[in-house]
């Protein structure tokens, strides 16, 4: 008798583990998902940042040192991929050399009544909206994750398979919490 009753209490032992294993695989890759959508956001983000800079070019050819800030930006945050915090002060740092693109357009009303200007700023307008969804969602995955990998006892099947905590997606300074001004109306 003692018999099934430690049977049953192995079984219901492994079904918590593969339980709990589970549901530490899906947020996981909920997770990788998660940065995924961040990645497709970013990319069209670069895509677009050329655009902008030679549309700033034909207005403001001498403010070389702002065109150049982007440029620079751009190709770090696109040689830093990944989900870790070097990757994210790249592409925060994407984010301020833009705000200094827009900030510099103020200077030059010719280049805000542009078409082909105010296209760009709707489109990096979209993507900015659309990135700020896909970090949030991103954040809620992986605060889901932490709680779980942290709470007991599901934290011990968590260091028995290698779950750990991730980082959120976190930005340096409070100015990168605004998306690039996109509108210049006078």
């Amino acid at each position: 008798m003692i018999w099934v009753g430690l049977v049953l209490l192995a079984l219901a032992l492994a079904i918590y583990l593969v339980y709990v294993y589970n549901g530490l695989v899906a947020l996981g890759r909920r997770a990788d998902g998660a940065w995924a959508d961040i990645d497709a956001q970013l990319k069209r983000r670069y895509d677009l940042v050329p655009a902008l800079v030679e549309t700033v070019k034909g207005y403001a050819a001498h403010e070389r040192q702002t065109l150049e800030e982007v440029v620079s930006r751009r190709a770090v945050a696109q040689q830093t991929p990944g989900a870790d915090g070097e990757a994210q002060r790249a592409q925060n740092g994407l984010a301020l050399a833009m705000r200094g693109l827009f900030a510099l357009a103020e200077d030059y009303p010719d280049l805000r009544a542009s078409e082909r200007f105010g296209s760009l700023q709707t489109q990096l307008a979209e993507i900015e909206d659309a990135l700020q969804a896909a970090r949030r969602y991103y954040n809620a995955v992986i605060r889901d994750l932490n709680t779980l990998v942290a709470s007991f006892p599901t934290l011990l099947v968590a260091g028995m398979f290698g779950f750990g905590r991730r980082d959120f997606f976190e930005l340096d300074s409070p100015l990168e919490r605004q998306a690039p001004e996109a509108r210049f109306d006078d």
